[in-house]
């Protein structure tokens, strides 16, 4: 079923033209993502499907009666709402079902009315959905369902948004950059979500895994021409690249026949007959094709790194909390030369606080962080550059500089590397304001490099930056010489560029993984199979120990701990399936989410402290 077509729009700003005469149709069930570099106009296609802009020329038309929800890169959300008002006054008919109901429960003296909402709630099936909600609010880290949206964070509101984009059940669900602001679990979550329920989507993001895993087509506008590929992004890769080949093989075969058509054009004489003039409208046609040149042009990165000492930077026992609330509890670390870690942990475990505190731009509460005297920081923020009213993007470097010094005493002038950083001399001129997201990105990436820095430190850095940019970067970073520590909820950015991982697991636990972000994954995956197995040989030693008539080489209590350990584990077992169980039935708030979250882990640690203990006396009876 077709839900919209796309007919020859275009869009301009000015003298600038983002795309002319495209066209494209959305079908149900597909999962689309869009591709093309930054500037472009991704996000100004995606405004006007959601009806949010409109095109110069052209027409989309959608199906009769669908229904769209639209997740931008920058919600506007009512600042006097709070979370749970927020999603209750959404356009969802369910929701309006919901209202009547509470509304006839507040007058129970109007029995008619009570019996009708409640018929309602029956036949369309809303009891389940206040239940849905708030299980992915908890999934996004939203549980305060009281708070004030003018109060959330840049992120908070990002995935409140993505909450309400995905409880109005549409028929098409358009993103723009939808993991911004998730951390890695949320996004594997997404994931699944995406892979289990029929979504129609149509999106923008940087995430390659995840166009990877999620998507069954990827629609590419390059060079002002739309291209389909029915399938996932390493179908994209593949098909693309043949593409561009083919492509470059047929201008050669252009040029040479040009050449050919060019010398006989030269030799005709004036009056020509009508089986030549045929021959020169083909000739034209020829010379436009001979002419065609990719705009290939990649950003150039380049570093006069200054050379970096024995003692880098050292972390000497330290803490930091707020409030009840600890990041690092003694923290004991020594960066190396040429080091390349990588941060990942969920919102809210301290990360980028720890980057602060390395920096020198929060202090630890005790302990010391002694930085080498040779260390010069590159430090890539998640706030990104600081836009000033009426700065224009040359002005921005030209505070480093008219002229920038590069390797082997050589030096650029400051419009000369905002061109290797694809500005050209006309977007060097242009108000910083007035860029897109990525291209204030990759201006911002060109200040933290313009330092020559040998410590460089990247907190999201591939936020809002096209694939093409991005493969740039990871290039440049396999090469850079210095310290490299990221964070990253990228995974496929992670895997290339890092050595090995410090994982924030909260509470100020800071483990130190020996791989990348695929092989923590991996291992975390065996961890809860060797649990389960672990559990299942339990029982069968448990079996085996009864039907043995072995002698016990128990004392007294310990025989009559070990018997009693099997009793109580079997209990804890049976008590975490229930309340398991309760998370998708139970009608819980918020608060209450989380009061059961917190007594699940309980009886968790309890299993795991108690089937610890039974293993140690089991092998003590078997040796």
């Amino acid at each position: 079923m077709n839900y919209l077509s796309v007919e020859n729009i275009s869009k301009s700003f000015g003298m600038r033209v983002l795309f002319e005469n495209i066209s494209f149709g959305i079908n149900e069930g597909q999962k689309i993502g869009f591709v093309a570099k930054n500037g472009t106009g991704k996000t100004s296609l995606l405004n006007i499907i959601a009806g949010n802009d409109k095109a110069d020329t052209g027409n989309v038309v959608f199906r009769k009666g669908l229904k769209i929800s639209y997740l931008p890169q920058e919600p506007d959300l009512n600042p006097e709402l709070t979370v749970e008002q927020t999603i209750f006054s959404s356009d969802n008919p369910i929701l309006k079902i919901i209202e009547r109901y509470e509304h006839a429960i507040e007058n129970p003296n109007d029995s008619e009315a009570y019996q009708k909402a409640f018929d309602d709630m029956e036949a369309h099936q809303a009891w389940d959905f206040e239940t849905r909600y708030k299980q992915i609010l908890f999934k996004l880290k939203l549980e305060d369902l009281h708070a004030k949206v003018g109060k959330l964070s840049g992120g908070q509101k990002k995935r409140l948004a993505l909450a309400n984009a995905l409880l109005t059940t549409p028929d098409l669900l358009i993103m723009d950059e939808p993991t911004n602001h998730l951390d890695l679990e949320m996004i594997e979550w997404l994931e699944n979500l995406f892979a289990k329920e029929n979504f129609t989507l149509f999106m923008v993001t940087h995430d390659r895994y995840f166009l990877e895993r999620v998507c069954n087509e990827i629609v590419e506008l390059d060079e002002g021409v739309l291209y389909n590929y029915k399938g996932n992004y390493s179908y994209y890769l593949e098909k693309r690249d043949a593409r561009i080949e083919n492509e470059a093989t047929e201008t050669g075969k252009a040029k040479q026949l040009f050449k050919k058509e060019l010398d006989w054009m030269r030799r005709q004489p004036k009056a020509r007959t009508t089986k030549s003039k045929s021959r020169i409208d083909d000739f034209h046609d020829i010379k436009e094709r001979a002419s065609k040149r990719r705009n290939d042009h990649q950003v150039q990165l380049e570093l006069n790194m200054e050379r970096m000492g024995t003692k880098v930077v050292e972390f000497h026992s330290v803490s930091k909390s707020f409030g009840e609330k600890k990041i690092l509890d003694k923290f004991e670390y020594n960066f190396n030369r040429g080091e390349r870690v990588g941060i990942i942990g969920k919102n809210g475990t301290g990360k980028s606080s720890f980057l602060n505190i390395l920096t020198g731009a929060l202090k630890p509460d005790s302990g010391k962080v002694v930085i080498g005297e040779t260390v010069k920081f590159g430090y890539y923020t998640q706030a990104g550059i600081n836009i000033k009213e009426g700065q224009k993007v040359i002005d921005v470097i030209r505070e480093f500089g008219e002229y920038i010094p590069l390797k082997k005493g050589r030096q650029i002038s400051a419009s000369q590397l905002l061109e290797r950083f694809l500005f050209d001399p006309k977007k060097q001129y242009d108000y910083v304001e007035k860029l897109s997201g990525g291209e204030r990105k990759r201006l911002y990436l060109c200040t933290v490099l313009i330092k020559n820095p040998n410590f460089l430190i990247l907190d999201e850095p591939t936020n809002d930056l096209d694939i093409v940019t991005l493969n740039v970067l990871e290039s440049f970073l396999l090469d850079f010489p210095g310290c490299l520590l990221v964070v990253s909820h990228d995974r496929y950015f992670m895997d290339k560029i890092v050595d090995h991982l410090f994982v924030f697991r909260g509470n100020a636990e800071v483990e130190d993984f020996p791989g990348n972000y695929s092989d923590f994954r991996t291992y975390e995956d065996s961890n809860i199979q060797e649990k389960r197995e672990a559990s299942e040989a339990a029982t069968k030693v448990k079996k085996d120990w009864k039907q043995s008539s072995s002698p016990a080489k128990l004392t007294y209590n310990e025989q009559k701990e070990y018997n009693k350990l099997e009793k109580e584990i079997a209990n804890l077992e049976n008590r975490r399936e229930t309340l398991q169980n309760k998370f998708a039935t139970e009608n819980w708030d918020g608060e209450e989410i989380d009061k059961q979250s917190i007594k699940l882990q309980e009886i968790i640690d309890e299993i795991d402290k108690k089937t610890e203990r039974w293993f140690e006396l089991s092998a003590k009876l078997e040796s």
